[in-house]
This record gives structure tokens, C-alpha cells and sequence, in this order.
């Protein structure tokens, strides 16, 4: 059982978004919008309604609009007031964090994930913690981050966000090697990352949830590189095996890979179709488009 409930979680946003160009010139990745909401206002969204307390954000150069994001705007609340769109500012100030919720640390180098959540080491300060990619989105019920936290809190140690992939897909993750499973969590007894598909232990593969506890950063402060010659998270969480529990769960949901253009724009139109101002209208026009 978890000693510790998970009230932290880090958001790595350090990366340039090349694959978006021309597009992430001059603005970061993670704003770019599903529907109405940036990429990284889902993420967020998500981590608060698994009850999620504390925000740090891993950044790079380039970043402030995310700053600015989730930032008071006393120029548009001012104007909102001004022109008695008073539910715009009440869905405003919803969202926006409270005042030392949200922090912010800066990877100074590219040097992969596993760095950019080694940054936020004296943030998270010892607790359990989240690690949330906003590239991934999940359409869910009940937030991805809930399910992970739920299982967390019954098995204690670490829990990853799992699904199972193409074989040639698994050259793109980190995939598990298993122990027990019932369909549903898998125990972890070891981790690849990113395994040519001949030699991939299985085909259940991370996606971009986590719950790790702080123990992470003992191994990650070896700032050792490997694949791809950057510092991996799966290489540290593969070294926890076996001290702590170490589990795989197939979530419930959709995942959308929203660092590819067709994730994205799969990723639109579903969450698109969830929203009853939009659903009647866009469902007719892509009904025209397949006829």
C-alpha cells in the first residue's frame, strides 16, 4: 500500500516540437490546441481532477507563453469584466492554478526525458510524484492519471501507463518484459527501451503516464546516456526493479500520439465529437466527407 498520496507532478515541456514546423517557430509545441484548449491545458486539466496539487514545469528556452498560460491576465480579465462576459471570466478563473501551485525549472541542455524530470528534483522534495507527456493525450472517463494513482495507491512503488502496440511500433517506446498480469496490471520485471521489434520483450509498451517514487533520482543523477545518446527514464526506472513494486497498467481510453501530425488531428476530431455544441454539427460534415 502507498504511504504517501501523489499531490505533485512534473510536466517535461523543454522540447522544440520540430515535427509541427513551421507552425513551433516561435511557439511552443504543448500550446498548440485540441479543439479549444492547448495541448498542455489537457495535461494539466487531467493531472488537477486526479488530484493533483502542485504543477512544475521542466521548460526550455522559448517557453514563456506556457508561463503566461497559466498566469493571471489582468488586461483580459479587466476587458471580460468590462464587457459583462462575466461566464468567460468565471471559466477563466476556474482553471487558472492558485498562487504557489505552479513552479518552474529549466532544462538547459536536450538531453532527454530522463534529464528533464532529474531537473525537477528538488521540486517534488521526496514524494511520490507524476510525470505527465503532454504529446499523449487520453480521452478517458476517468482521467489516465486517476487510474494510475488508484492502482498506486493499493500497490504501492511504481505504476506506468501501458498499452499494447504493432510489433514494429516498439522501436518508438519503452517496452515491459512481465511477470504476473490478470489483463488488466501487469507486474514490471524489466524494461527496454526502445527495442528493435525482433528483440522486444513483449509488445506493452509506456506511454507518456507515470508514477514513480523519489527513488528515481538516485539513479538518475548518474546522468549516464544510452539510446539515442540522451538520458533515459527507463533506464533509471528499470534499476528499481525489484527493490519497489513495479507495475504496468492497461488503462482505460483512448491514447492519441499527438507528437504526429495524424495523432493530432486524430486527437481533434475525437475530442471534438465529445463536445455537444460541436458534436451534431462537425459528425454532419464528416459524414459528407466519406459519402
Amino acid at each position: 500500500m502507498a504511504k504517501h498520496r501523489v499531490r505533485k507532478a512534473v510536466f517535461p515541456v523543454g522540447g522544440l516540437g520540430t515535427r509541427f514546423l513551421p507552425a513551433t517557430k516561435s511557439m511552443p509545441k504543448e500550446m498548440l490546441t485540441v479543439v479549444d484548449m492547448p495541448l498542455i491545458h489537457h495535461a494539466v486539466d487531467e493531472a488537477r481532477r486526479a488530484g493533483i496539487e502542485q504543477f512544475i514545469f521542466v521548460t526550455g528556452r522559448n517557453k514563456t507563453t506556457i508561463e503566461d498560460h497559466f498566469d493571471y491576465s489582468f488586461e483580459l480579465e479587466h476587458t471580460l469584466e468590462e464587457r459583462e462576459k462575466l461566464n468567460e471570466l468565471a471559466e477563466l478563473r476556474a482553471w487558472v492554478p492558485g498562487a504557489g501551485q505552479v513552479a518552474y525549472t529549466r532544462q538547459q541542455k536536450p538531453l532527454g526525458l530522463g534529464n528533464a524530470v532529474w531537473c525537477a528534483r528538488e521540486m517534488v522534495d521526496g514524494e511520490p510524484f507524476a510525470v505527465l507527456l503532454a504529446d499523449d493525450l487520453v480521452l478517458a472517463r476517468t482521467p489516465c492519471l486517476k487510474q494510475l494513482i488508484d492502482v498506486h495507491a493499493e500497490t504501492g512503488g511504481n505504476v506506468v501507463a501501458v498499452m499494447d502496440v504493432p510489433r514494429a511500433e516498439t522501436k518508438r517506446y519503452g517496452v515491459l518484459a512481465t511477470g504476473s498480469d490478470d489483463g488488466r496490471i501487469a507486474e514490471v520485471k524489466g524494461l527496454v527501451e526502445k527495442p528493435a521489434p525482433e528483440k522486444a520483450p513483449s509488445t506493452l509498451s509506456i506511454i507518456g503516464r507515470y508514477v514513480l517514487m523519489p527513488e528515481v533520482f538516485d539513479h538518475l543523477e548518474k546522468q549516464e546516456p544510452t539510446s539515442g545518446n540522451e538520458i533515459q527514464l527507463t533506464d533509471a526506472m528499470a534499476k528499481m526493479i525489484g527493490r519497489q513494486p513495479f507495475h504496468g497498467l492497461r488503462f482505460e481510453g483512448t491514447r492519441f500520439d499527438c507528437g504526429t501530425k495524424i495523432g493530432f488531428l486524430k486527437a481533434n476530431v475525437a475530442f471534438a465529437l465529445e463536445r455537444k455544441d460541436l458534436k451534431d454539427e462537425l459528425g454532419a460534415f464528416l459524414r459528407t466527407l466519406v459519402q
